[in-house]
């Protein structure tokens, strides 16, 4: 006996995955107890030439067909997108079959319906390779930790916008020279935008947050800040402080009530945090937890051979259940006891403010007021350079994201000081 599967998409990462099934047959069933057989592949246009190995015969653009078809047992979708890759997971978990994505968007965008949909159908819905390639992240969130309580996950889960300010911070390349890098080693696509502007990234910290504290969260509920207008000063500035620039994904739960902040954004991390030294296109995730302590998953974060690895390990997940009878869909709770997803303006954090101003005595007390009025208190603060190139740079403690934001609009109304240079939070700062 054999369980089929349909591939939904056949492009760098289905191709990747119907090599590997092919070339691993044999393990595969040795660690499923059945065989796992590749029964048909949907794709759009059927003309364009596919890997080595492919038949014909399995190719077909009735995707929707082959996802329903009363033979297939799990359904592996890597369309990517919406629809109609909502559609046909929808389809095919009412039709009683399991299912793997790599579906980060949309997830992040309907995930519990999808995810609902599949628990009341009895069959699983696996998304491992969702957020960051080969790195098992999903799993021990989903499972090893489930008796835990998830403080903190705190990550940089998009290779690229790693890439970029990586160059940024140990070659001093400015962003479009650095982006242009990730684009011709293939890192970057030709449209930058869902990965500088923190798209992909947000989708990520939504499913990442549903997991780690059993709450449904949305991409749009996540904050979201790109890297395109982080400057070589704020870099420069960084390195000043023992810090470097990353693109992180920060869920964390709120002492005081409980409630739950998603967001994306760049920000100055210390040199000494194990994130800090994440180089190139890597991603990796640091988890903070109440018994376990602090955690940290690292690997390739994207390609297809990483995600195709991710695929294989649901698949091989998905079939054990199909061949035991039970399934492991896992849905976020309806009884009132998921947390509240707070705005950002609640979110405690700090700021690294760089103030371009007149040079004269008393700017540095009319600055401080105008903190003091908003009640941000200044860490530090320092000033460079002099006459028309002088820049207070400050440092401040931990306040709630709406009053540091007040803060900087009323600094910029004052008539001391002639811009606002650059604004950017500080991370993992150990005092207040």
């Amino acid at each position: 006996m054999a369980l089929n599967v349909a591939l939904l998409g056949c492009g760098v990462v289905g191709s990747e995955v119907f090599r590997l099934v092919n070339e691993q047959s044999a393990e595969l069933a040795a660690r499923t107890g059945e065989e796992l057989r590749i029964a048909g592949i949907a794709v759009r246009r059927p003309e364009r030439t596919r890997g080595a190995g492919i038949d014909p015969a399995l190719i077909t653009t009735d995707a929707m067909g082959l996802a329903t078809r009363e033979d297939i047992d799990i359904v592996v979708e890597v369309i990517g997108g919406i629809e109609p890759a909502r559609s046909l997971i929808i389809a095919a978990t009412k039709a009683g079959k399991s299912v793997v994505t790599a579906n980060k968007a949309l997830l992040a965008e309907d995930g519990e319906t999808i995810l609902t949909g599949a628990y009341n159908s009895g069959v699983d819905v696996f998304y491992e390779a969702s957020v960051a390639g080969a790195i098992p992240l999903l799993r021990p969130l989903r499972e090893s930790l489930a008796g835990d309580r998830v403080h903190r996950v705190l990550g940089i889960v998009n290779g690229t916008t790693n890439y970029i300010l990586d160059r940024m911070d140990s070659r001093g390349s400015g962003f479009t020279e650095a982006l242009e890098e990730a684009q011709a080693l293939g890192y970057a696509e030709a449209d930058p935008t869902a990965d500088v502007d923190g798209f992909d990234a947000a989708a990520k910290a939504a499913i990442l947050a549903r997991l780690a504290f059993h709450t449904p969260v949305t991409a749009a509920e996540v904050h979201r800040e790109g890297i395109s207008d982080v400057t070589s000063a704020e870099i420069a500035s960084a390195q000043a402080m023992g810090c470097v620039v990353k693109l992180l994904a920060i869920c964390e739960r709120s002492k005081d009530d409980g409630s739950v902040g998603v967001r994306v954004h760049p920000a100055m991390l210390p040199r000494e945090h194990p994130l800090a030294s994440v180089k190139e296109a890597y991603n990796a995730v640091f988890v903070e937890a109440e018994s376990a302590g602090q955690l940290m998953f690292y690997g390739p974060g994207a390609g297809g051979a990483p995600t195709a690895s991710a695929v294989l390990g649901d698949l091989v997940a998905a079939a054990r259940n199909r061949i035991a009878g039970v399934h492991a869909s896992d849905v976020a709770p309806n009884d009132g006891t998921a947390a509240r997803v707070h705005p950002m303006g609640e979110t405690v954090t700090r700021y690294h403010v760089a103030l371009d101003v007149a040079d004269r005595p008393g700017v540095l007390a009319r600055v401080a007021e105008a903190f003091a009025d908003h009640g941000v208190s200044i860490k530090n603060v320092r000033q460079e350079g002099y006459g028309d190139d002088a820049q207070l740079v400050i440092v401040t403690h931990r306040a709630p994201d709406e009053a540091l934001s007040n803060t900087v609009r009323g600094v910029r109304g004052l008539d001391v000081v002639r811009s606002v240079a650059g604004v950017m939070r500080v991370e993992a700062q150990t005092d207040n």
